[in-house]
């Protein structure tokens, strides 16, 4: 049914150019997919894509992030990167029972070229569109739940803001009277501001400035990111959030608050302008949720639909102990990424189960 698929390094090569130009065309592959924002968070030598073709076109893509660790060879999910797994395009007029055979077929080819990979350990977050991870059970992947924060419908936001937890209300009113917002502010403020929400919890900030410097230089030349601070009379800045988007989503991406003002609501306030924002743009917010509950607790208040997002992962390490060891690790690495997002610097005393970011 479908074309040659891409394997050598050259041909490797190929499929990634050919991936490149579908980023191009294709307006529905998720922000955290296309290519360049690939380039900019695993660099452009430490990524590639497996693709299914039909007819010379591409039908399925999954990118991957290909990291290195000692002996462990691991496809795993690049910084700054919520969700990634498989976009396919469904040819029209598809019968529901068609469109399932279809994504049998299409989505074990891609999981033989996982195979062919002969990689340790595969973790991708899978986008809340993807529903049917069947094919991956069938080859011995595993599989858990975390959710995500849809709002859907910005056209009154008048509803939109009486649809949020009456805590949250308050919160932004009381911020309003504190605090202004301000665009004006250096990438190094926010960043200094992610440092001290690490520093409270006595952990290290797990990416380098210039890691950050690079995404958003970017983000700035596609026009696909903002910046919000909320700043006091006194010019103390209270908070900082860092917020992206693609054709559909505005993403609520970073946070990060000084533990002097971490009660000031000015989180909330900075996500109730993002939504107006987002509002205006004609867009979808997405709050990029987790399974942690802080982060959970607060980003329900905003009253977004619950989407469930598939975790899909498998290891290929025998020795039971070795892996138990390599999950402990990496779960302690995990909580570094999610508590940059966490707002009013809450405690991190829970873990992303099964997380595997090296």
């Amino acid at each position: 049914m479908y074309g040659n698929l891409f394997r050598n390094g050259d041909i490797l090569m190929q499929s990634k150019e050919k991936y490149r130009q579908l980023c191009t065309i294709e307006k529905d592959i998720p922000l955290f997919s296309q290519d360049w924002w690939m380039d900019a968070v695993c660099g452009e030598e430490n990524w590639d894509v497996l693709v299914v073709e039909k007819d010379q076109r591409i039908i399925a893509a999954l990118p991957y992030y290909l990291k290195k660790k000692i002996f462990l060879r691991c496809i795993v999910q690049p910084p700054f990167t919520t969700t990634h797994g498989i976009w396919l395009k469904y040819p029209p007029g598809q019968k529901y029972v068609q469109k399932l055979s279809y994504e049998r077929e299409v989505i074990s080819n891609i999981i033989k070229q996982i195979d062919d990979l002969r990689v340790h350990v595969f973790m991708q977050d899978f986008h809340y569109s993807f529903t049917n991870w069947l094919p991956f059970a069938w080859n011995n992947f595993k599989q858990t739940n975390r959710y995500t924060y849809i709002l859907e419908d910005l056209t009154n936001l008048a509803s939109v803001f009486d649809s949020f937890k009456p805590a949250i209300r308050a919160e932004i009113r009381k911020a309003a009277r504190r605090v202004t917002i301000n665009e004006d502010c250096e990438l190094e403020t926010l960043y200094k501001l992610l440092q001290k929400s690490y520093e409270r919890q006595k952990l290290p900030i797990p990416y380098k400035f210039e890691q950050l410097l690079r995404l958003d230089q970017v983000c700035r030349e596609r026009k696909c990111r903002k910046i919000l601070f909320a700043v006091d009379e006194q010019k103390n800045i209270h908070t900082a959030c860092y917020f992206v988007w693609d054709e559909t989503y505005v993403y609520y991406l970073l946070a990060g608050t000084d533990r002097l003002w971490r009660n000031s609501g000015a989180n909330s306030l900075l996500v109730w302008e993002a939504i107006k924002m987002t509002a205006a743009m004609a867009k979808k917010f997405n709050f990029d949720g987790s399974s942690l509950e802080p982060i959970e607790r607060f980003v329900s208040s905003f009253g977004g639909r619950q989407k469930p997002c598939f975790r899909i992962y498998r290891s290929k390490l025998l020795h039971t102990d070795l892996w138990d060891l390599y999950q402990h690790i990496n779960k302690l690495k995990s909580m570094l990424f999610y508590y940059c997002r966490m707002p009013q610097g809450q405690n991190v005393n829970q873990r992303e189960d099964n997380e595997v970011i090296l």
